[in-house]
């Protein structure tokens, strides 16, 4: 029987590669939180993406409430940082912590994001929060840097493929401002 993975995803670039190499091994779940995608606009067209490929690979999905307000009160003092910092973090943390609540709560044995395959984002900054959350929760936490094996270039070659929106910018207001 294969393990329950709850797979936190940011989006449909970032997780078109790897849907399938997962479910190979794993029982997926989709989970899908990101207060932090602004405007509400973008997050619309994000999730659009994760629903689509979910629903073509027959992937269940649950999406937590979008709750911007929650994720500026937890990244405020860090607003005028520039991208990659201590606020990028701190996001990675409000995500995450919420991933691996549903998992532990639902009966998840393992979880994962899709975090890493963010060509900005650092796995070992990703890849330690996950840890560091999946032994408070007592769960398994899968570490991977999503970027490696060619999954990039396969993640891109897909995007192309399937004409999947592809984001100019993080998420958050501030990655989209002008550094």
């Amino acid at each position: 029987m294969k393990k329950k993975y709850l797979l936190h995803v940011c989006c449909g670039p970032c997780s078109v590669a790897l849907f399938e190499e997962l479910q190979k091994e794993y029982d997926v779940t989709v989970h899908f939180y990101n207060p932090n995608i602004h405007p509400e606009e973008e997050y619309e067209k994000r999730k659009y993406e994760v629903v689509k490929l979910c629903t073509e690979l027959h992937i269940p999905m649950v999406e937590e409430t979008y709750n911007p307000e929650g994720w500026f009160s937890w990244t405020k003092e860090h607003a005028d940082e520039k991208e990659g910092g201590e606020r990028c973090q701190k996001c990675f943390h409000f995500r995450l912590n919420s991933a691996v609540k549903y998992a532990k709560e639902n009966g998840f044995q393992i979880f994962g994001t899709t975090l890493t395959s963010g060509r900005n984002k650092k796995a070992s900054i990703i890849n330690a929060i996950g840890k560091s959350l999946a032994n408070e929760y007592g769960i398994e936490f899968h570490e991977e840097d999503w970027k490696k094996g060619g999954r990039q270039e396969q993640a891109k070659k897909l995007i192309e493929e399937k004409g999947i929106y592809r984001q100019d910018y993080c998420g958050c207001i501030y990655s989209k401002r002008k550094e």
